[in-house]
C-alpha cells in the first residue's frame, strides 16, 4: 500500500492532523490498533474522568446547599449505570469521530505500525480487520502514538490490586480504602471522584505540598477542601513497600525524617506520571532522536531529524496535554503542505478538574521565581464577588502576572468553581500579548465569574470598585 501521509496515532493530535491533512487535498492513512477512535484521552483519560468528576461535582453540590437550609438525602449508586453512561459517551464521540473520518476519506487501517525505512511502515495485524497487506508506503509520517501511565518499581507486581488510571477510570468496584500514590492532577482529579463515589482516600506525596510546580496561592483553596473530603494527605512522604495479601494490600509508608509505618488498603492507584509510547516503532531503522526520557525530538515545525517524519503530543515532549496534541497535529501537517508555520505558541492553558478547578496559563509566579524574573501580580479574590456569594463558592481567587515595565500580561491562575471554562480568555490575552489596560476596559456581564478577569486588572490599577486595594509595587 501507499499513502501520501500516514498517522500513526488515533488520538487528539493524529485524529487532528488526519483530517486537516485531508481537508488540504493529501490522501492520508490514519493507523491505529483501537478498534475505536479517541485515543488515551477520549478512551480512557479526559473524557471518561471528566465525567465522572462532573457526577463527584454535583454531589458535592447538594452538600453547598446546606447553608441554604435545602437538604437531600444520602444518595445511593448504582456502579453498573454509571460504567454503562460514561461507556455512552465514550462511544457517542467516538462514533462521531468514524464518521468524521469517513466523510472525509480518511483511510483507517487498525494494525500495529513500525518504521522499516524512513519511508515504509510494516504492519502488524492486531484483529481480523486488520489489513491483509503488511507494508505500506508514505511520503510523509506524522508519530502520534501518545504516552502511558507510569508505575514505579515498587509498585510492580504486585497483582491487580495496584491500579493505573486506566484501571481505576473502569470502575469495577468502590473500594472502601484507596491509596492514591502522587499529589499531582491525575491523583487528585481520581481520588475526588472515588471519595464521592464513598471510597476513604488517602493521598501521598513525596514533595512538601499538592501539585508541585503551581503557585501555592492557587493550591491552597483546593487544599483545604480535599482535606475535608479525603481520609488524609500525607506530604513528603512515599511509598517503600507493597505486599498484597490477598484481600487488601499492605504498604509501608516511609516520611522525609525516616519515620515509617505500615498501613492496609483494599486498593492503590499509582498516578505518578506518565511515559511517551516511543518503544517498538523501529525509530532505530530512521535518523530519528529521542531525548533521555523517551520522548522524540523535533524542531518548531515538529519535523523530526528525519526529514519524512514528525512527531506531536505526547510523544513529542512536554506538557502531556490533548490540546497541545492537536494543535502541533495541524502544524505538522501545514508544514508539510510547505506553508510558513511554527509551533511557538505563548500560551498552552493547564487545568486540574478537581473541586474547586485550578486553571492557569502563561508565566506562573512560581516560574518567574525560578527565573529571577521581575513581574508584578494582580489578585481579585472570589469573596468580593456577587456571582461567586450567590453561588456560595467563594473560596476562589484570579490572579494576573505582568510585565511591570510594558504592563503587557505574561500569564494568569485561577482557581475556583468553573476555572477552566474562564482561563480561555486569559489564554488568548497571553498568546496576543494585551496589555492589562484591554483586559481592565472589556465590558465583562455582570454578575459572572469571567468579570473577576477584568477585576483583578483593575486591582492592578488600584481602580476596583468592590475592593479597595492600592496598586500593587513590583516583586
Amino acid at each position: 500500500m501507499e499513502t501520501q501521509l500516514a498517522v500513526i496515532g488515533g488520538g487528539p493530535g493524529g485524529y487532528a492532523a488526519a483530517f486537516l491533512a485531508a481537508d488540504l487535498g493529501m490522501e492520508v492513512t490514519l493507523i491505529e490498533q483501537e478498534p475505536r477512535l479517541g485515543g488515551v484521552c477520549l478512551l480512557r483519560g479526559c473524557i471518561p474522568s471528566k465525567a465522572l468528576l462532573h457526577v463527584a461535582k454535583v454531589l458535592a453540590e447538594a452538600e453547598h446547599l446546606q447553608p441554604w437550609g435545602v437538604h437531600f438525602p444520602k444518595p445511593t449508586v448504582d456502579l453498573a449505570a454509571l460504567r454503562q453512561q460514561k461507556e455512552k459517551i465514550i462511544s457517542t464521540l467516538s462514533g462521531g469521530l468514524k464518521q468524521i473520518a469517513s466523510r472525509r476519506k480518511v483511510d483507517r487501517i487498525e494494525a500495529r505500525a513500525a518504521f522499516l525505512d524512513n519511508h515504509t511502515l510494516q504492519l502488524e495485524p492486531v484483529s481480523d480487520r486488520s489489513p491483509p497487506e503488511d507494508r505500506l508506503r508514505f511520503a510523509h509520517c506524522i508519530v502520534a502514538t501518545g504516552s502511558r501511565p507510569l508505575l514505579p518499581k515498587t509498585l510492580q507486581g504486585t497483582g491487580d490490586r495496584v491500579w493505573d488510571s486506566t484501571a481505576a477510570l473502569e470502575l469495577l468496584e468502590i473500594p472502601k480504602t484507596l491509596l492514591v500514590v502522587g499529589g499531582g492532577y491525575i491523583g487528585l482529579e481520581m481520588g475526588a471522584v472515588y471519595a464521592a463515589l464513598g471510597s476513604r482516600v488517602t493521598v501521598v506525596e513525596m514533595t512538601d505540598g499538592l501539585l508541585p510546580g503551581v503557585d501555592r496561592d492557587l493550591v491552597r483553596p483546593l487544599q483545604k477542601r480535599l482535606e475535608t473530603l479525603f481520609e488524609a494527605i500525607l506530604l513528603r512522604t512515599q511509598v517503600t513497600a507493597l505486599t498484597d495479601r490477598g484481600d487488601h494490600v499492605e504498604v509501608v509508608l516511609q516520611s522525609t525524617d525516616g519515620q515509617t509505618h505500615s498501613q492496609a488498603f483494599d486498593r492503590v492507584l499509582a498516578a505518578v506520571g506518565r511515559r511517551p509510547n516511543t518503544e517498538n516503532l523501529g525509530l532505530e531503522r530512521t535518523k530519528v532522536q529521542l531525548t533521555e526520557q523517551g520522548f522524540i525530538q523535533g524542531d518548531a515545525q515538529r519535523r523530526t531529524a528525519e526529514p519524512t517524519i514528525y512527531a506531536i503530543g505526547d510523544v513529542a515532549g512536554q506538557p502531556m496535554l490533548a490540546h497541545k496534541a492537536a494543535r502541533e497535529g495541524k502544524v505538522a501537517v501545514e508544514a508539510i503542505a510547505g506553508r510558513p508555520v511554527e509551533f511557538r505558541p505563548r500560551a498552552i492553558p493547564a487545568v486540574v478538574f478537581t473541586d474547586p478547578e485550578i486553571a492557569w496559563v502563561g508565566l506562573t509566579e512560581t516560574e518567574a521565581h525560578v527565573q529571577s524574573r521581575r513581574i508584578e501580580t494582580a489578585v481579585f479574590p472570589w469573596a468580593a464577588s456577587g456571582r461567586a456569594l450567590s453561588m456560595g463558592r467563594t473560596e476562589g481567587m484570579t490572579k494576573w502576572i505582568v510585565d511591570p515595565e510594558t504592563e503587557r500580561v505574561l500569564g494568569c491562575g485561577i482557581v475556583g468553581a468553573g476555572a477552566g471554562d474562564l482561563i480561555g480568555e486569559a489564554a488568548l490575552a497571553v498568546e496576543l500579548g494585551c496589555h492589562l489596560e484591554d483586559v481592565a476596559e472589556t465590558i465583562h456581564p455582570h454578575p459572572t465569574l469571567c468579570e473577576t478577569l477584568s477585576l483583578a486588572a483593575e486591582v492592578y490599577y488600584g481602580t476596583a470598585t468592590d475592593l479597595y486595594k492600592p496598586r500593587k509595587k513590583s516583586i
